[in-house]
């Protein structure tokens, strides 16, 4: 009894599961494992705190580019706004100055009376035509019957195009009494008198459309030197084709440039730069024809022409065209 007694004792004293030493370690374990356990917490804690620091500071530092984006945009905006606002102040003084000019263009001083201006100024250049008309009249010659002188005439005369015209005769027409003759070439039986008559008729018919171009304000095509009998016309094309080492020298295109003059009257025997000169004035003629919206009856009739051209000028239908 005592034995057991004193194994029970021995047993609660120096057993393992019961000895001081023992619980301590263990109860040093389960601290030390809550230490680990909360240090392992701690850790996660503090990196998803990190993270979040992380996230927080890339939002903050986005947060300040869409801010300078949008003072920018501010800044921007403002910017257009100002202009707009020059712009319509631009476009409402636009728009008053186009009614002003509108009220101008309407009244009095507009239109109306560009019109009226432009209604003198060919009334006056009918009276000046008109004078140079009573000066050198372009009639038809008596020579003819007058029927067929009327009928040809109002063939050639008529609108339209100038392939199925009628062209008048030159021997039909005569300026200031002179008939126009145009000679092929020069012989000994050749009435000398009539060639005189005809550089004279020739040298009318240049101080005609001169003075007619001058009234126009046309510059002509081929410029005419006047002298009566002896008038000449210019034509600044080149006489000869240039080469290619010519083209590359700006003296010898200048050279080339120069007028060259044709005489409205027969030199010599050769009629050749005579009819020349008479065909570079036929061309003046159309050129004027052209300017005031008339029709040219070809190219070798000078006097219907212009007749034509006078005929077109006096009209009425010119003061309103």
């Amino acid at each position: 009894m005592k034995l057991r007694r004193r194994n029970n004792w021995f047993s609660r004293n120096y057993s393992p599961l019961y000895s001081p030493l023992v619980s301590g370690r263990r109860y040093g374990f389960q601290v030390e494992a809550e230490s680990l356990s909360r240090s392992n917490e701690l850790d996660e804690m503090k990196e998803k705190l990190d993270s979040r620091k992380l996230v927080m500071g890339n939002m903050s530092m986005h947060s300040k580019v869409v801010k300078e984006k949008v003072k920018k945009q501010e800044e921007q905006l403002s910017n257009d706004i100002r202009s707009l606002l020059v712009a319509g102040t631009s476009l409402s003084g636009a728009s008053k100055r186009l009614q002003d000019a509108s009220r101008s263009f309407a009244g009095e001083r507009g239109y109306g009376r560009l019109r009226t201006l432009q209604r003198v100024f060919r009334t006056r250049q009918q009276y000046m035509v008109s004078q140079v008309q009573l000066l050198y009249p372009v009639r038809i010659a008596i020579g003819q019957a007058p029927e067929q002188e009327l009928e040809s005439f109002n063939n050639c005369s008529n609108s339209g195009n100038s392939a199925g015209l009628k062209p008048l005769d030159q021997g039909a027409l005569i300026i200031a009494g002179l008939h126009l003759t145009v000679f092929t070439k020069m012989s000994f039986f050749t009435d000398k008198k009539e060639v005189q008559r005809s550089a004279t008729a020739l040298g009318y018919v240049a101080h005609v459309v001169a003075l007619i171009a001058s009234y126009l304000q046309v510059p002509l095509r081929y410029p005419l030197r006047l002298g009566g009998s002896r008038s000449y016309i210019r034509d600044y094309a080149p006489s000869i084709e240039p080469s290619l080492s010519d083209l590359t020298s700006s003296s010898s295109v200048s050279a080339n440039s120069r007028p060259v003059e044709f005489p409205l009257f027969l030199e010599g025997q050769d009629s050749t730069r005579a009819a020349y000169a008479v065909f570079l004035l036929n061309k003046d003629l159309e050129q004027l024809l052209s300017y005031i919206g008339g029709r040219s009856l070809g190219p070798r009739h000078v006097l219907a022409n212009l007749k034509e051209l006078l005929r077109t000028i006096l009209s009425p239908e010119y003061i309103d065209t």
